[in-house]
Parts: structure tokens; C-alpha cells; sequence
């Protein structure tokens, strides 16, 4: 959940009078609470049986990133992951595709800018942990790669 949705929770407890909201959105569950001094209490609790897909995903490239000769591509930046330079090209990458450095896999869009991603290593794509169009973080593991 983004700040600005949090914000949108607050603003939205004022415009209605409200004095509790609660809300539960991919595995994360926010209640604000208003006291009587206007003051907003903020909880915020991670429900620890429901698993996200993402969470998933993660647990999945850090098992895989366990093995020998495993190797993650992680986000440079903040954006929106591509895994075409168009919506009807093919993709750059695919699971069992061999790549070389300099080799562009993905493209992450930030601030309205289309930034090649390029390979650092030589290997075999094992697994693609992002779906096309979805939002990224910093550091955010992409593709798991076997070192060949």
C-alpha cells in the first residue's frame, strides 16, 4: 500500500466523519483510528496466513537464489517493468532464453522514461518473477539466472 492511499484513508475519515477505518489489501491490514483530540492512530499489521503472490514469488527466488551458481537481476530503480520494447513485439527474454552481458532483458519505466535494463551476467533465465506492467521497487529481484 502506497502513502498516497494512505493519505486518501485519511482524507477520505475527514470528509465523512469518521472516527475508525479499517483495510486489508494484499496481505497488509492498515486500521487509523481518530481519538478525540483529532489525533489519527495508526496500525498497521501483516497477516501472516494470507501469502501474496508477490510474497510468493520472492520466497521462490530466494530458494532458487540458494542454489549453486544461481544469480538474481534486480531492479536498478523504481518504475514499471516491461518485458517488451512494445506491446505487440516479442518478448526481450523467456524462461530457458541464454543471455550475455551488455544484453538488454527488460525495460522499467520511471517518471515517464523507458530505461533499457541490461544483463551484468552470462547464463540461463530460470525463472521471471515480475508480470509485464507491473510496478517495481529498488533492489526488487526480476529474473533469476543460472550462471553457465
Amino acid at each position: 500500500m502506497y502513502i498516497k492511499e494512505i493519505k486518501d484513508l485519511i482524507n477520505l475519515m475527514n470528509e465523512n466523519n469518521l472516527t475508525e477505518v479499517e483495510v486489508e489489501k494484499d496481505g497488509l491490514k492498515i486500521r487509523l483510528r481518530k481519538g478525540a483530540g483529532a489525533e489519527i492512530e495508526k496500525t498497521v499489521e501483516i497477516i501472516p496466513q494470507k501469502i501474496t503472490p508477490q510474497l510468493e514469488k520472492t520466497g521462490k527466488a530466494q530458494a532458487t537464489a540458494e542454489k549453486k551458481n544461481v544469480v538474481e537481476i534486480k531492479a536498478p530503480m523504481v518504475g514499471t517493468f516491461y518485458r517488451t520494447p512494445s506491446p505487440e513485439a516479442p518478448p526481450y527474454i523467456n524462461i530457458g532464453s541464454e543471455i550475455e552481458p551488455g544484453q538488454v532483458v527488460c525495460i522499467i519505466e520511471a517518471m515517464k522514461l523507458m530505461n533499457e535494463i541490461k544483463s551484468e551476467v552470462k547464463g540461463r533465465i530460470v525463472d521471471i518473477l515480475v508480470e509485464n506492467s507491473e510496478p517495481v521497487e529498488y533492489g526488487q529481484a526480476l529474473f533469476v539466472v543460472e550462471s553457465i
